[in-house]
């Protein structure tokens, strides 16, 4: 099993601010891997630079073989990775199944002079709406596919939004606290549903979590983070119980 995603020396500061120290890791392909870590840790300024939101100060961001340093997020997207946001936006007034549909990549009815021939993106569309209905299948959430977006519970936009990550056909998701301010029910069957896709498609998942007492039971591996540093990494129980794990929670 070889590492999909490499992280090596990343830098970024805001004036004095040091958000990104220096950072290493790895991701290894066909894994569930979480980054852990105190507020102010540095853990959403690392997705932000590996997605191309920010850009590092000093480093090197390798997807497989190819360098991604400095792309942009558009030029990350294409190359394979998806990303998900703390904060999920919906447009509102459409449905989930639309959600989805705006996602889909490449659609031949983008194009100005194709969009007038609909025999040129019909059958696209159709698949791609095949596509969604199956996704939506696979998240649990077949019955809300005409449900206007603005009717959901913020359980019900996290998975929409993973959803939408999911209609890239990406190899690598980042999601951004996939769980937060989710019930405790509904964030199991999260993590369940991420592992099953992980099983089923050989998804590579590196997640931004901080509520530990769910996500440990579903992870491979885990990074912890403090101060823009990395501190550890390795197994679940072998970086939770890392002194300087320990000592950085206490500490925040």
């Amino acid at each position: 099993m070889g590492s999909l995603l490499r992280v090596k020396d990343v830098k970024r500061s805001f004036g004095n601010l040091h958000a990104l120290d220096g950072v290493t890791l790895n991701v290894d392909e066909k894994t569930v891997t979480i980054l852990i870590g105190p507020n102010g840790s540095g853990k959403t300024t690392l997705i932000n630079v590996i997605t191309g939101f920010q850009k590092p100060d000093e480093g090197h961001i390798y997807y497989g073989s190819t360098e991604i340093t400095g792309w942009s997020p558009q030029q990350v997207y294409g190359t394979g990775i998806a990303r998900t946001f703390q904060i999920p936006s919906m447009f509102g007034k459409l449905t989930v199944l639309e959600n989805l549909l705006v996602a889909e990549k490449n659609h031949p009815g983008e194009s100005f002079a194709k969009s007038m021939v609909k025999r040129l993106w019909a059958k696209h569309e159709t698949d791609a709406i095949e596509k969604a209905t199956k996704i939506m299948e696979l998240l649990g959430m077949s019955e809300q596919l005409s449900t206007p977006a603005s009717l959901l519970s913020g359980g019900q936009m996290k998975l929409v939004e993973i959803g939408r990550a999911l209609m890239s056909d990406a190899n690598l998701y980042l999601l951004d606290e996939p769980v937060s301010g989710v019930n405790p029910t509904l964030a199991h069957e999260i993590f369940a549903r991420i592992i099953r896709l992980r099983e089923q498609f050989g998804i590579t998942f590196f997640i931004v979590e901080h509520r530990l007492d769910i996500a440990l039971k579903y992870v491979d591996y885990v990074n912890a983070m403090a101060s823009g540093k990395l501190l550890a990494a390795g197994p679940p129980q072998q970086v939770i119980n890392d002194p300087k794990v320990i000592e950085a929670y206490l500490g925040a």
